[in-house]
């Protein structure tokens, strides 16, 4: 009777570990930090979380289908600096200089799923050659160098063009923190409640079953890296309206933190698959160290050891429990 109590404890620590983690850091900072749990730091965190959460959602629905996206960082580079050239060099409406830089981030979506499905070139390596290509093709685009209003287009000409305010009022609290938990919120209905999230699944478990099963794979591994490269592109706009401006390599950054979200939430309620409300917990997680450690004056040259040996250990926790 005493076993079964321990076994069941240890079920539930591991199932719930993201979670007891998270309270365990509010906690600790809560008690060494005064001011942490005041209502603009809570704000605060949550807004440094939406766009890595918006692009890991997105990876962790490429994840769904046992892929692996790489280029994230790089579409969300190119959709920043679209939408920014459309507004500044041409002087587009919100609505076209959107809808051109999703159109930018989908033209990403078919290439890699040309490779994938087509070439038959492994995710990894299809990804990672279309990082480059589309780091290339956006640094070509900008000239390498960044694009603001004001600025003077590549061959001199002048511009007169502006950031709306509309766009620019995206990434302000609350609206950018509402659209996280809404693309949250739609993706975790769709990979979990709908019969096209239960596929995505199905050929991520097993892709020959779900071949003899009539599940066109190759469809649905196109579907998720639509999702993929959409949600990187959305992250892209959310950048461009956060900082006001198209900057190099912008997106690169948020590829790892992606990463390290989607991994750790696995684990989240005992899933062992990927799913949107673990990427969550998991970008709270290195977002709620991150915040709580730089209030500690940890310099931020240290913050990648601390973040590191957290995805280490949430690593660690979901394949040893997968081999036990």
């Amino acid at each position: 009777m005493q076993e079964r109590k321990n076994n069941q404890a240890l079920l539930f620590i591991k199932d719930w570990a993201i979670v007891l983690a998270v309270i365990l850091l509010i906690i600790i900072f809560t008690v060494t930090i005064p001011n942490f749990m005041q209502t603009n730091n809570v704000l605060n965190i949550l807004r440094s979380i939406s766009i890595v959460t918006i692009i890991a959602v997105g990876l962790t629905v490429s994840l769904s289908v046992n892929g692996f996206d790489l280029s994230i960082g790089s579409t969300a580079t190119l959709a920043n600096s679209v939408v920014v050239s459309m507004f500044v060099w041409f002087s587009m409406p919100t609505g076209v200089s959107i809808l051109v830089a999703i159109l930018a981030v989908l033209c990403v979506a078919l290439f890699n799923a040309f490779l994938i499905v087509k070439v038959k070139i492994p995710d990894l390596f299809a990804t990672l050659a279309t990082m480059f290509i589309v780091e290339g093709v956006a640094m070509t685009y900008t000239g390498g160098g960044s694009i603001s209003a004001g600025m003077p287009r590549l061959d001199g000409t002048p511009t007169e063009g502006r950031i709306s305010d509309f766009f620019l009022l995206l990434s302000k609290t609350p609206w950018i923190i509402l659209i996280m938990l809404v693309i949250v919120m739609l993706v975790h209905v769709f990979l979990t409640y709908t019969k096209h999230g239960r596929f995505l699944y199905a050929v991520g478990g097993n892709e020959e079953a779900a071949k003899l099963s009539g599940i066109p794979v190759n469809r649905y591994k196109m579907i998720a890296y639509i999702f993929s490269a959409v949600l990187a592109g959305i992250g892209g706009l959310l950048l461009a309206s956060q900082i006001g401006s198209a900057q190099i390599n912008a997106g690169a950054g948020y590829l790892m933190p992606a990463v390290a979200a989607a991994f750790i939430g696995q684990s989240f309620a005992g899933h062992g698959k990927p799913n949107a409300i673990g990427t969550l917990f998991g970008a709270a997680l290195v977002g709620i160290l991150e915040n709580g450690l730089v209030m500690l004056s940890v310099p931020y040259y240290s913050l990648n050891i601390i973040k590191g040996l957290v995805l280490a250990f949430a690593l660690a926790s979901t394949y040893y429990s997968r081999k036990k």
